[in-house]
């Protein structure tokens, strides 16, 4: 059995994303900084999890090690059922690509190319058509709220279509699981209040799971559970 049908196998069994005794630490000087020390998580399909926690906790850094861009000092992260750190790197991104969306702060939307094109670069980089991709990435679009705004660059949108543009790539793909960090984080309040409900009806009309870093204890107590980074665990609220 291939490593994709494996992930297919164990998604059916409902478990998403989890990490064991994840630890991240630097060498500074004589002591090393621990940032994150024996953390354990799970994730399940359509769960809405927030983490949140002080600056400097390290919760962008759990982030990125849930999704395989950085490495732990000790434990490991896997992905239905897959310990990702045995992976090559090419594996890495196949999962990544397939399962997973990220959506930042900044939505590092490519400014040459249209909130069409932003959308479809996912599914353009898994090598499939242009003529498969662009109904595909209309429509996503379409369900946030742009379906008039597919030929606009993002520098002739507001701040809330480009995070709305940010998000519709992350779902392109239909992911099992969104990373996002602090995706609101330079909105006015009420397009973050969009956002908010964005992620909501996304969520219950395509069953995507959600894993939200943010300093929003508004967004983060719509979430269906709170997680707190606290001396590098998780403590749930």
């Amino acid at each position: 059995m291939g490593l994709l049908q494996q992930v297919e196998l164990a998604l059916q069994q409902k478990t998403v994303l989890q990490c064991q005794a994840l630890r991240k630490s630097y060498q500074e000087g004589p002591k090393p900084l621990v940032v994150l020390d024996g953390v354990d998580f799970t994730i399940r399909s359509g769960e809405r999890v927030a983490i949140v926690g002080a600056s400097g906790a390290g919760k962008s850094t759990l982030l990125n090690m849930l999704g395989g861009l950085d490495t732990p000092t000790s434990g490991d992260v896997m992905i239905a059922g897959q310990a990702i750190a045995s992976m090559s790197e090419k594996q890495r991104g196949q999962l990544r690509n397939r399962y997973l969306g990220f959506v930042y702060q900044f939505h590092h939307l490519l400014g040459e190319f249209t909130a069409l094109e932003n959308v479809a670069m996912p599914l353009l980089i898994r090598g499939e058509s242009a003529a498969a991709i662009n109904p595909v990435a209309s429509d996503i679009l379409a369900k946030v709220g742009l379906a008039d705004r597919l030929q606009h660059k993002p520098a002739e949108l507001s701040g809330g279509e480009r995070q709305r543009v940010a998000i519709a790539r992350a779902l392109v793909t239909q992911p099992q699981c969104v990373l996002l960090d602090e995706p609101t984080g330079n909105l006015d309040h009420h397009t973050a209040e969009s956002i908010h409900a964005l992620m909501k009806t996304l969520n219950e009309q395509l069953g995507t799971c959600f894993i939200i870093v943010t300093h929003d204890l508004s967004l983060a107590e719509q979430m269906d559970r709170k997680l707190s980074l606290i001396d590098g665990r998780l403590v749930e609220t």
